[in-house]
């Protein structure tokens, strides 16, 4: 795929930048490529449910950013980008500790994209091997152009 501005990485790492919730979950945007984007971060007690699994909530939102910008990647540099639908489907509980969500679009459009995402847990970055699918998400992410408080 090919994106739409050629500095299309620059702009995604200065959007996540001012993502708060993103700061909040201590969540890295780890990779870009065209139409697909890895985002990680760390098990943490207080983003846990009550059996001490990373909240479906927390997973939900750090699969939903990286679809999102998985799909930002491909846009024009004057582009926002909302979520306007996604289905979840948790397939593991998130023990982690390190989890990676990984993000790319299936179907690029010019208003509408559709992105599937998955996060994977392991031991640490580096245990390819022994990581664990906990989550997928089917993300319908939509081009926004010329909308007044948007900002890309």
């Amino acid at each position: 795929m090919q994106p739409a501005d050629p500095l299309y990485a620059q702009r995604l790492r200065d959007s996540f930048e001012r993502q708060a919730v993103m700061k909040t979950l201590g969540a890295e945007l780890a990779s870009v490529q065209p139409g697909k984007v890895c985002i990680t971060m760390w098990h943490r007690p207080e983003l846990t449910q009550q059996h001490g699994f990373l909240h479906a909530g927390i997973v939900s939102t750090a699969l939903d950013s990286a679809c999102g910008y998985a799909a930002y990647s491909l846009m024009p540099e004057e582009a926002a980008v909302l979520t306007i639908e996604f289905k979840v489907n948790l397939l593991s509980p998130a023990r982690g500790p390190w989890f990676c969500c990984e993000a790319e679009v299936l179907k690029p459009g010019r208003t509408i994209s559709v992105v599937e995402g998955r996060v994977w847990g392991a031991a640490a970055p580096d245990d390819q091997a022994n990581r664990k699918l906990v989550a997928s998400m089917s993300a319908t992410v939509m081009t926004v152009l010329g909308r007044d408080g948007l900002k890309y």
